[in-house]
């Protein structure tokens, strides 16, 4: 598997971001950046499409300073992660594996105790079944802005909101994280008023040197099943299967300005046995990122968690 790794020097002076950058190596020869910061109980935060740990940038020193150890590893694909260069080395179960080699190193490096989960988009997609498979790993999980696609027909249209950010994360040119986040020209606008620096911009857009460095980013959209015939529809139901069978406690925290995974949140708090008797809250003037939105609020829904669970 060819891959490419983004030169050290574009992360250098980022603003909000003084992490020092830590590794781990999967699948033989697959470099996984992480940060590492706090001690207490473990916080892991799981980014999702296109960013990497910078999202979380706002809400690291905050769950530090509560006490907490805060995780943060970057996909493959993302940050400064390994990059493959072919858009078919990136499928859902391969993800899935590449998130279990990457916890279960981090474990053996320093271990993890029982952790608490925050996730986002595809955080969620991957981190939710991680979950699922190994509960005695975790002792609670926060959903936000995301789920598991059951891998059924949908009817969906080219005017949906998930159909229309497929569209435009093929068609963008150059491929900018930054225009996705902040919705510069992307069709799935950010609330009014939301927008990046010059300096945040350039952090979200440094790990993609250019084209050839976004295979992942470009193919996590195409991965997510909108039919039952979709190569990803029948992990997603054997994932979904397991999460209706998983009493880890699930709280979910989603933004009132998501077209995209609002629909999801519903659907996890009445059906997963741990989001019985949890708070689900629907946080106001949040978009799909939701750590940039409101990061107090997920520190929060993760807080209230860890008080419920101790």
């Amino acid at each position: 598997m060819d891959k490419l790794r983004t030169p050290d020097e574009r992360f250098e002076g980022l603003v909000d971001w003084p992490f020092e950058p830590r590794y781990v190596t999967i699948d033989g020869n697959l470099r996984v950046h992480y940060v590492d910061e706090g001690t207490g109980p473990t916080v892991l935060l799981l980014h999702g499409e296109p960013t990497w740990g910078y999202l979380y940038r706002k809400m690291i020193p905050t769950l530090v300073n509560s006490g907490c150890r805060v995780v943060v590893p970057d996909l493959v694909g993302f940050g400064r992660s390994d990059k493959p260069v072919m858009r078919d080395d990136y499928t859902y179960g391969r993800h899935l594996r590449w998130l279990t080699q990457t916890i279960d190193e981090i474990d053996t490096t320093s271990p993890l105790g029982t952790i608490t989960l925050f996730c986002q988009d595809w955080g969620g997609l991957l981190g939710l079944c991680h979950v699922a498979q190994h509960p005695d790993m975790y002792r609670g999980a926060v959903a936000s802005n995301t789920g598991v696609p059951l891998g059924r027909d949908i009817g969906m249209t080219d005017k949906d909101p998930f159909a229309l950010w497929r569209q435009f994360s093929q068609d963008i040119t150059p491929f900018l994280a930054s225009e996705c986040v902040a919705g510069d020209d992307s069709p799935l606008p950010s609330i009014p008023g939301f927008q990046l620096t010059e300096e945040e911009k350039r952090a979200y857009d440094a790990p993609f040197v250019d084209d050839t460095y976004v295979a992942g980013a470009r193919q996590f959209p195409v991965l997510v099943p909108t039919s039952g015939v979709h190569p990803s529809a029948h992990l997603c139901r054997e994932i979904w299967s397991l999460l209706t069978d998983c009493h880890v406690p699930l709280t979910t925290a989603f933004g009132d300005n998501d077209p995209v995974t609002g629909p999801l949140q519903g659907l996890m708090s009445t059906s997963v046995p741990g989001a019985a008797n949890q708070p689900h809250v629907v946080v106001e003037e949040a978009g799909h990122f939701i750590q940039e939105h409101q990061p107090d609020r997920c520190v929060d829904a993760i807080m209230g968690l860890l008080d419920r669970t101790g």
